[in-house]
C-alpha cells in the first residue's frame, strides 16, 4: 500500500492562495422549552390563584360570612306601618257619625311597565276615571310608585284579577263621615297618611281614637315581598269608639232650620244649641255656614270650626235672667214688686234708654222681664250690692270655659270688678260690656231650667269621661219663678209670642245685642238677635238657644231667632216623647 504524504510547504515560501468570504453571522439557535416545567409553573400560578380566593371565601363565609348574609338581608328586608284602625264615632242612639274603612293604594314598579298606555287604561276602566294622568305615574325607571289612592277592596279585586305586570297594591285605611256635614262642626275630621286628628272630636280625642299602629318586616324585591322569607309582625292596637250625647236627628233638623233663617234674613252666621239641663247633655250644636267634614279642604276656614263655641258676643237682654236671679235670690224684690220705670235714666253720666220710647210706667219685675225693659233691670239690680250682682254671673260660668271638651273654645270675658267705669255696673245687668259664647248662654238657662242647679255643659257619653256634678245656684224656689216668668215672654203681648209652641208649656228670653267693632272699639251698627228658651215650664227636658249674627233685616231677637227655636223645640219634644200637657194639668 502506497502511502502519501502532503507535506506543508515550509515556511517563508511564497504561496499563491485565493481566500475564502466570511461567514454571514449566525442567529441565536431556537429553544423549545421544556413541556414539563411548563405545566408546572402554569399549577403554580393555579395554585396561587386559589389559595387567594380560598382565603377570600374563608374571610367571608368564616369570619365574616354572618355579618355579611345580615347586611344582604337587611338591604332587602323592609318595615312598613301597620295603620291601626281609628275608634268610630257615633251619636247618643250609637248612629255612626265617622267611620274608617278599608281602601287600597295601586303601586307600580316602572321598570316592568312595557306599555303604559294599555296598563293606564286597563286601570281607569274598573276606577273610572281618565287613563292620561295615569299614564304618567306608570311612566319612568322608578322601582315604586303611586297609581293611585283610596280605591275600594273590590276594585283593587278587578284590577288584581288583570294579572297587570308590575301592579301592586297596599292596603289603606279612610276616613268616612257617612252624614257629610251633619254635627261636622262637632265631629272634625283627620288629615295625612296617618289619619290624626285636626279638628273637633277628631282631634279633641285623638289620643283615643287612634290606637297604636303596628308594623310589618320583611324582604322584598321590586316592592313585591319574596314568598318564604322571614317575616316579622306587630299587630296594631285598633283605637276605642267615642260616643256623644248628640242626636243626630235633632243636630239635622237643627241645622236645617238655622241655614234656612241666616239665609232667608242675609246673616253672615248663626249658632243653635240644644241642651237636657237635667244632665248638660248637649243634644245637637250646630253652626251655620258649616262645611261636608268627607272634604273640608273646599270650605273657609273660618266655616271649618265651631261658632257655638269660638265666638263670643254680647248677650244683650238675654242676660237679665242671671240679674232678676240675683235679686230674687237675695231679696231685693220679688215678681210683684213694683217699679217706676222712667223714660229715660242717668247713671255714671249716661243716659240710658230702654229699646222703644216711652212715658212713665208702673210695673212688676215679672213684666221688667217680659217686656225686657234696660231701665226697669237696672233699677231693679240697684237693689242689691253691685258685688253679689257680679257673684251671680260668675256662679253661672260666665267669663269661665263650659268644660263642653271641644278645641278652641273662648271663654268670652267679665270685667273684674277692680276694672269697672261708672257705668259698667248698669251696662252689665242688662247684657253689654262682657261677652260669651252660645253654650255659656243656654247653660245660663239650663241652670233655671233644672231647679237652679247648673250642670256642667257636656258633649262626650262615653263612660271613661265621667259628668262633672251639679253646683246649686240659686234656690230651687227663685228658679221656678224666673221659669213662670220668662213663659209671659212667649204670651200674647210678650217679645216672643212666635216662639210659642201650641200643646206646650214654654218660656224664654229675647236678645237683641250691638256689635263692637274690634278695630275701634265702638258699636258698628251691626247687631245680634237671640231667643233662648224651655219646654216643657213645668219640668223643663229642653234648652234651645238660638242666634243670628249679623242680619240684613232690622228685626228683633224674638222675631229672628223665634221661629227657629219654634221648629226645632216642636220636633225635639217629639223626639225626645215628651207628652203635650192637657188643660187639666196646667
Amino acid at each position: 500500500m502506497t502511502t502519501t504524504t502532503r507535506q506543508r510547504p515550509p515556511s517563508g515560501r511564497a504561496q499563491t492562495q485565493r481566500k475564502r468570504p466570511p461567514a454571514p453571522p449566525q442567529s441565536a439557535p431556537l429553544r423549545l422549552g421544556n413541556p414539563r416545567r411548563r405545566a408546572g409553573l402554569l399549577l403554580v400560578f393555579v395554585l396561587i390563584v386559589f389559595t387567594v380566593f380560598a382565603g377570600r371565601l374563608l374571610e367571608l363565609q368564616g369570619f365574616r360570612g354572618d355579618a355579611l348574609a345580615a347586611a344582604a338581608v337587611d338591604q332587602r328586608t323592609t318595615t312598613v306601618k301597620v295603620l291601626a284602625d281609628r275608634g268610630d264615632i257615633v251619636d247618643a242612639r250609637g248612629v255612626p257619625l265617622a267611620i274608617t274603612v278599608e281602601s287600597r293604594h295601586v303601586t307600580v314598579d316602572q321598570t316592568l311597565i312595557s306599555d303604559p298606555l294599555g296598563t293606564a287604561q286597563a286601570i281607569a276602566a274598573v276606577i273610572g276615571t281618565p287613563a292620561g294622568p295615569l299614564v304618567e305615574r306608570l311612566t319612568g325607571e322608578r322601582r315604586f310608585a303611586y297609581v293611585v289612592k283610596d280605591i275600594t277592596p273590590e276594585q283593587w279585586r278587578q284590577i288584581d284579577e288583570l294579572g297587570l305586570v308590575g301592579i301592586y297594591s297596599e292596603r289603606a285605611l279612610e276616613r268616612v263621615y257617612p252624614s257629610g256635614d251633619v254635627a261636622a262642626n262637632v265631629v272634625g275630621f283627620v288629615g295625612g297618611e296617618a289619619g290624626g286628628g285636626l279638628a273637633g272630636i277628631e282631634y279633641a280625642m285623638d289620643d283615643r281614637l287612634g290606637g297604636v299602629d303596628g308594623w310589618r318586616t320583611f324582604e322584598r324585591v321590586s316592592g313585591v315581598a319574596i314568598p318564604g322569607s322571614a317575616e316579622t309582625v306587630e299587630d296594631p292596637q285598633p283605637g276605642s269608639p267615642v260616643q256623644l250625647t248628640i242626636d243626630r236627628d235633632i243636630q239635622y233638623v237643627a241645622q236645617r232650620a238655622l241655614a234656612n233663617e241666616v239665609m232667608a234674613t242675609g246673616a253672615e252666621s248663626g249658632s243653635i244649641v240644644v241642651m237636657d239641663p237635667r244632665t248638660g247633655d248637649i243634644l245637637a250644636l250646630a253652626a251655620v255656614p258649616t262645611f261636608d267634614a268627607n272634604d273640608p279642604g273646599a270650605a273657609d276656614e273660618a266655616n271649618r270650626g265651631n261658632r257655638a263655641i269660638t265666638d263670643v258676643f254680647e248677650p244683650g237682654s238675654t242676660a237679665k235672667v242671671m240679674t232678676v236671679a240675683a235679686v230674687l235670690e237675695e231679696g231685693g224684690a220679688d215678681a210683684n214688686t213694683m217699679f217706676s220705670i222712667p223714660p229715660t235714666l242717668d247713671r255714671g253720666g249716661k243716659t240710658f234708654h230702654d229699646a222703644t220710647e216711652h212715658g212713665g210706667y208702673e210695673w212688676d219685675l215679672a213684666t221688667i222681664l217680659a217686656q225686657s225693659s234696660n231701665i226697669g233691670t237696672i233699677l231693679a239690680a240697684e237693689t242689691v250690692r253691685e258685688q253679689t250682682v257680679f257673684s251671680y254671673f260668675e256662679k253661672f260660668g260666665i267669663g269661665q270655659p263650659s268644660g263642653i271638651g271641644l278645641p278652641g273654645e273662648s271663654p268670652g270675658y267679665l270685667t273684674p270688678m277692680s276694672d269697672w267705669s261708672a257705668t259698667t255696673f248698669p251696662t252689665m245687668v242688662f247684657g253689654q260690656g262682657f261677652s260669651v259664647n252660645a253654650v255659656q248662654m243656654a247653660d245660663v238657662f239650663s241652670t233655671i231650667a233644672n231647679d237652679g242647679v247648673r250642670m256642667p255643659a257636656r258633649i262626650i257619653a262615653d263612660p271613661a269621661v265621667p259628668a262633672g256634678e251639679g253646683e246649686r245656684v240659686v234656690s230651687e224656689r227663685t228658679a221656678k219663678t224666673i221659669r213662670e216668668m220668662l213663659e209671659r215672654v212667649v204670651a200674647d203681648g210678650g217679645t216672643a209670642p212666635m216662639a210659642g209652641i201650641p200643646g206646650y208649656r214654654v218660656g224664654g228670653k229675647t236678645g237683641t245685642a250691638q256689635v263692637i267693632d274690634p278695630e275701634c272699639g265702638c258699636y258698628n251698627g251691626d247687631t245680634i238677635g237671640s231667643f233662648i228658651g224651655m219646654a216643657p215650664i213645668e219640668a223643663p227636658e229642653l234648652v234651645i238657644a238660638v242666634t243670628i249674627v249679623k242680619p240684613k233685616v232690622t228685626q228683633m231677637g224674638g222675631e229672628l231667632a223665634g221661629p227657629v227655636f219654634r221648629e226645632v223645640m216642636t220636633y225635639a219634644l217629639q223626639a225626645q216623647r215628651v207628652a203635650p200637657i192637657t188643660p187639666k194639668s196646667r
